[in-house]
């Protein structure tokens, strides 16, 4: 990583290390391990990118890409793999507001596998699961 680039991901996980505990991204040694292998392929990413955006029929939808960089307003969440290698996880501060204190898995459920959120900021899914409403943290009152 050049100057720059390594400075902006140390500032970023230290905001993230700045955090509760509780309200830290977990991810688990199966869903670092398979990070770790998808980014092989990726010369410049840098880790896994997630967040929300709109999306579906109950509001929300998870999004995951290849970080490319990392801003000033993003949390870098480093975690080890099985094998001690290290990968990170970069959110975006307002993604992060509906995923914190949630967990990111890999799953194997017969012959599909996926990286798969447990979000307890999650009230309402649709039926499909493909999308999901969030609590509000500062409800307004009419």
């Amino acid at each position: 990583m050049n100057t720059v680039i390594d400075t902006a991901v140390k500032q970023a996980q230290q905001r993230a290390q700045n955090l509760p505990t509780d309200e830290r991204l977990k991810i688990t040694p199966a869903a670092a391990s398979h990070i770790q292998r998808t980014l092989a392929d990726q010369q410049n990413a840098l880790g896994l990118r997630v967040g929300v955006a709109k999306s579906g029929c109950s509001g929300f939808g998870y999004v995951m890409d290849f970080a490319q960089s990392v801003t000033p307003n993003d949390f870098v969440f480093v975690t080890q793999t099985p094998s001690g290698d290290e990968v990170l996880v970069v959110c975006d501060e307002s993604s992060f507001t509906m995923l914190k204190g949630s967990t990111l898995d890999y799953v194997v459920n017969g012959l599909s596998r996926l990286l798969q959120f447990s979000n307890p900021n999650v009230v309402d899914s649709c039926g499909c699961g493909e999308s999901f409403t969030v609590k509000e943290e500062n409800p307004t009152h009419v």
